[in-house]
């Protein structure tokens, strides 16, 4: 259950940095976030299990410089490795 509310806290996160979030059967193709039609999207492949779909929101996050504007608590920066604020 903890994979599930880290994945919601993530998915919160996309639409604060202003992405269409989609969950499509994808079939293990390549999820994540791109940007067309002047909107970014993020799809979450729903063929994978919590902890991959977790992996995937997290990876299209961190690779997005809009990553770094964001005010994460400490807790959160240490659980997905990133920098102390500074």
């Amino acid at each position: 259950m903890q994979t599930v509310r880290e994945l919601e806290f993530a998915l919160q996160l996309a639409e604060q940095l202003g992405y269409e979030v989609r969950h499509e059967l994808l079939d293990g193709a390549a999820g994540g976030s791109c940007e067309f039609a002047g909107r970014r999207w993020l799809f979450v492949d729903l063929a994978l299990p919590p902890h991959e779909q977790l992996q995937q929101v997290r990876d299209s996050l961190v690779a997005d410089p809009r990553f770094t504007t964001l005010d994460l608590d400490a807790a959160t920066r240490q659980q997905w490795k990133l920098p102390h604020a500074a």
